[in-house]
């Protein structure tokens, strides 16, 4: 329970330095690019979603702990769901159309 605590409480912190426009730096890919590339992206834009994406994480862990909370076992099987559902929608998101790049381009 302890564990699922501190994750909780590092994916809060990630999720408000990433809701600030904050910590791109941090989001896998994004830190490999050369520079003339990283800059055809809006980098806030990228931030914020992966802001409101760590949100719904979190709350998903919540859910992880209430099932141990309550002696629960379903709702740690419904915050799964939800987990892995969360992480393919924003692996198909953010990998279709060309929605963090920048408009002038």
């Amino acid at each position: 329970m302890i564990i699922l605590i501190v994750l909780i409480v590092l994916f809060l912190g990630l999720a408000i330095l990433f809701m600030n426009g904050k910590g791109e730096f941090l989001i896998a890919g994004y830190n490999t690019m050369p520079d003339e590339e990283k800059e055809k992206y809006d980098t806030v834009r990228l931030c914020k979603f992966m802001g409101k994406s760590m949100f719904a994480l979190t709350f998903s862990m919540i859910i992880w702990g209430l099932s141990d909370l309550f002696g629960m076992p379903i709702l740690f099987y419904v915050g799964l769901v939800v987990f892995l559902g969360i992480v393919v929608f924003m692996i198909v998101y953010m990998n279709t159309g060309k929605r963090f790049q920048k408009s002038s381009l």
